[in-house]
């Protein structure tokens, strides 16, 4: 065979990779497929784009007070009005968003660490660890989870760092069961024991076989309960036990407007109420957008 057959014949011998799909392409597919999930993130985007720049985009100074303009309805000088001490509840609302956002991704973060660190080495070592974090999560979810977060918040001060460690507390028993259930069940896997072979420790398999591959639905999970975090820290404000006024915080906001609803003004409650709930919807539809994006089962 000469060498021009030889070259001829190469080409029809290769066989072409699939393209990978990378995970803007994966993400492009997932939002087309379910427009909802793209309104999610977009929601996501506003809420974080008001947190970081709205405190200096804001026409007014949120505490600020005009008795002249007190209870003013929305209008063009004040696009949701004004409270019944004429500060502009657009400015409060838009201003709130950085708190309610910090108070949520610190307790998220903090439940985090201490739940999933916990519930994975439960899971992974399992025997008396496994009975200690078991029985504290029993303990926790004993109580009424709203009432035991009253109750420490209550007892610590009514801070917003013993806000972040209220919700934290109250959500730890979430945390440590999907942790130890999923490290559970890999911890026989057989990568964990080809590379317990290889001669790891255990906890270097715990930290660089478990923790990675149980990170996804963790990372779900702190989407999902973003919303209720900031639900939580606005119903401890509501009942009094948690941001202090006059700082503008949305459940503060709601209950200085609750008694403003009968006699008319109900702008007052209704545009923070607005604001809260179109956070939690959009934390708990990006649970789901996120769940789509890392579960490898839906790559195409």
């Amino acid at each position: 065979m000469n060498d021009m057959t030889r070259v001829e014949m190469e080409p029809a011998l290769r066989f072409d990779a699939p393209p990978s799909t990378s995970l803007f392409a994966h993400a492009r597919h997932i939002v087309s497929e379910n427009p909802v999930t793209g309104v999610a993130f977009g929601l996501f985007g506003l809420i974080l784009f008001a947190a970081l720049f709205g405190p200096s985009l804001v026409p007014y100074d949120p505490l600020a007070s005009d008795t002249n303009a007190a209870l003013q309805g929305p209008s063009r000088a004040h696009w949701f009005g004004t409270d019944q001490l004429g500060r502009d509840i657009f400015s409060r609302v838009i201003v709130a968003t950085r708190l309610d956002f910090t108070i949520a991704v610190a307790s998220v973060a903090l439940v985090f660490l201490l739940g999933g660190l916990a519930g994975v080495t439960a899971g992974f070592f399992g025997g008396w660890v496994d009975k200690v974090v078991g029985r504290i999560a029993d303990t926790i979810m004993a109580f009424p989870l709203f009432v035991l977060a009253m109750g420490i918040v209550a007892a610590l001060g009514n801070s917003v760092t013993n806000i972040v460690i209220a919700t934290a507390i109250i959500n730890f028993p979430l945390y440590a069961r999907v942790a130890r259930a999923e490290a559970n069940v890999r911890r026989e896997a057989g990568f964990v024991r080809a590379a317990r072979l290889s001669g790891n420790s255990d906890w270097r398999l715990l930290l660089t076989q478990i923790v990675p591959n149980i990170m996804p639905i963790m990372v779900v999970q702190m989407s999902l309960t973003m919303g209720y975090a900031i639900l939580n820290a606005a119903g401890l404000s509501f009942i009094g036990l948690g941001v202090r006024p006059p700082t503008p915080e949305w459940g503060i906001m709601v209950a200085e407007g609750a008694s403003f609803i009968v006699s008319g003004e109900w702008w007052i409650a209704f545009f923070p109420g607005l604001a809260l709930m179109t956070a939690v919807f959009c934390f708990n539809l990006l649970g789901d957008g996120v769940r789509d994006l890392v579960d490898p089962q839906r790559r195409t």
